[in-house]
């Protein structure tokens, strides 16, 4: 048996000794007795966080230097210098020596503190630009009343966060040594207001439509317009290859009177005849999909606000040596 684990049996056996100062019930007495042995077991294996946690919990219930001493050593082992200092020196002030295993839990308190005493770091933290800041220091706040002081922390990796109400939020990090010591000043701007879209005015019957490339109104009447206008270059081309057909149909009633087109130039003609046909029949089915698709798509089309609606027509006209089409939008 170590000499450890003999230490460990003779300070969990003080915890049978009732002490007026520390009276606790029988079931917490008998808790804190098997979480100090569970703590025991931990700091012989290494354990170290898990043995912070079972000492912690045993000195809750039942308040003893020896209990304290334990959960200071794993602190210390774990890093937690700040922790570990202030349980030795809890022991120290408490000065129990009545039984003699407090007594020995004193002496231990006292030879191990300068251990530790010396690995804390020490930073301070300014904060400007708010009265109230939130402070947090590897994720714990920190009291406004400890800003502005050096404090101690624990040697490490280090990062502080700080914000507030209506405040842009800050963090910094830095690494600090065993014994180090250093200083930090962070100043707070306010954050930028947020924009929600109801902040937006929108006037009262308003309504947004899809825009076009230019930006601006329904997408639809410029491609109704094209429309249009496809529709009347198909009444043109029907028109003007009808009227070449009908004089194609002329020049065959002269060159085959019985019907029958038996000649070169005949044949030559009635092949016009049919193509010019064709390209006339084509061009008025075009023209007319195109301006009922114009006209469907003008109709759609949002109206503007600021001018009356309109309704869009186009007429194709054929004159005295000329053909075309016109039309309102």
């Amino acid at each position: 048996m170590t000499l450890r684990r003999s230490s460990a049996l003779v300070l969990l056996a003080a915890l049978l000794i009732s002490a007026p100062a520390f009276a606790q019930s029988e079931s917490d007495k008998a808790t804190a007795r098997a979480l100090g042995q569970q703590g025991e077991a931990a700091l012989e294996s290494s354990n170290w966080k898990q043995a912070e946690d079972y000492f912690r919990r045993a000195d809750s219930l039942f308040h003893a230097p020896t209990l304290t001493l334990g959960l200071a050593r794993a602190q210390a082992h774990e890093g937690k210098f700040v922790e570990a200092w202030e349980n030795y020196h809890r022991i120290i002030v408490d000065n129990l020596t009545t039984p003699p295993v407090f007594a020995k839990a004193l002496e231990d308190a006292r030879t191990e503190l300068p251990s530790v005493e010396g690995q804390r770091a020490r930073l301070t933290i300014t904060v400007t630009g708010s009265d109230a800041p939130q402070v947090n220091v590897n994720d714990v706040p920190l009291k406004a009343a400890a800003l502005g002081v050096a404090r101690f922390v624990d040697p490490g990796h280090l990062v502080i966060t700080v914000g507030g109400d209506g405040l842009k939020t800050e963090t910094r990090a830095l690494d600090l040594g065993p014994g180090k010591e250093d200083a930090v000043t962070i100043a707070l701007t306010k954050a930028a207001p947020a924009v929600a879209a109801t902040d937006v005015p929108v006037p009262a019957g308003s309504v947004a439509t899809p825009t076009g490339p230019s930006g601006g109104g329904s997408i639809l009447k410029p491609v109704g317009i094209g429309a249009l206008g496809v529709g009347a270059a198909g009444l043109v081309l029907g028109a003007v290859t009808g009227g070449l057909a009908l004089s194609k149909h002329g020049d065959l009633k002269t060159a085959c009177p019985t019907g029958a087109c038996d000649t070169a130039a005949s044949q030559s003609t009635l092949s016009s005849y049919h193509t010019l046909g064709t390209l006339s029949t084509v061009g008025f089915v075009l023209g007319g999909v195109g301006l009922a698709s114009g006209i469907t798509l003008l109709v759609m089309a949002p109206k503007s606000d600021s001018r009356p609606a309109s309704t869009a027509s186009i007429r194709p006209y054929l004159g005295l040596g000329s053909l075309g089409a016109t039309g309102t939008f």
